[in-house]
């Protein structure tokens, strides 16, 4: 399974109108689009950053729509009130739901680099010695983690039932966090806590 993820820099106060565009033109044009198994997107209302992230069956597919879905995204970051956006695609390389977010959800956001030859040993320790440790946080929905395995690069999105619980994990998260990409050889370059606007993913579980 592939994700295309879509970042912009938005107007914070455009925001809303950015979700109801969202909700109400970009996600019937991606559910008659073939092969595609779900939209979700994050905000954070703070730094005006967005994150529009679409999930395909094949990494055939999510390149065969590439020329339909463009100018719907231009759309959407008009809406945002943002200038450009920043595209990158990825391997979906683990998702795990304890249970499903409801309204109100937040999330952690985790970017780091990796030489790229250690990918697949930091997909497998992630199943199996941070997952279970993250799954034991008060408020813990789902977790999930995108690969680029060409360059390096990997961002995990860890769900909660809602922004206190964010917070109140924070602390713990963020050492489990810098343990594991330590113990990994791994590198964060980047942490950010984000609410859950729209939830719209069908992607099934790797484990």
């Amino acid at each position: 399974m592939y994700a295309r993820s879509t970042t912009v820099q938005a107007d914070p106060g455009a925001i809303d109108d950015g979700v109801t565009y969202l909700r109400e033109k970009v996600l019937p044009t991606l559910e008659a689009a073939e092969g595609c198994i779900g939209l979700s997107m994050l905000t954070d209302r703070e730094s005006g950053r967005c994150i529009a992230a679409t999930a395909w069956q094949t990494e055939e597919a999510m390149h065969a729509t590439a020329q339909q879905i463009r100018p719907v995204r231009n759309q959407l970051v008009r809406h945002l009130g943002g200038e450009d956006a920043e595209v990158r695609e990825w391997e979906i390389g683990v998702v795990h739901r304890l249970h499903p977010a409801g309204d109100g959800a937040a999330a952690q956001v985790t970017w780091a680099r990796i030489q790229p030859n250690h990918v697949p040993d930091l997909l497998d320790a992630y199943r199996i010695n941070l997952m279970p440790r993250l799954e034991e946080l008060p408020g813990f929905c789902s977790v999930s983690m995108l690969v680029d395995r060409r360059n390096g690069r990997t961002v995990s999105v860890t769900c909660f039932e809602n922004r206190d619980a964010v917070l109140q994990t924070r602390k713990h998260a963020r050492s489990l966090r810098e343990q594991f990409a330590t113990a990994m050889g791994a590198k964060i370059v980047d942490v950010g806590e984000m609410d859950l606007a729209v939830a719209h993913l069908r992607v099934p579980e790797t484990t």
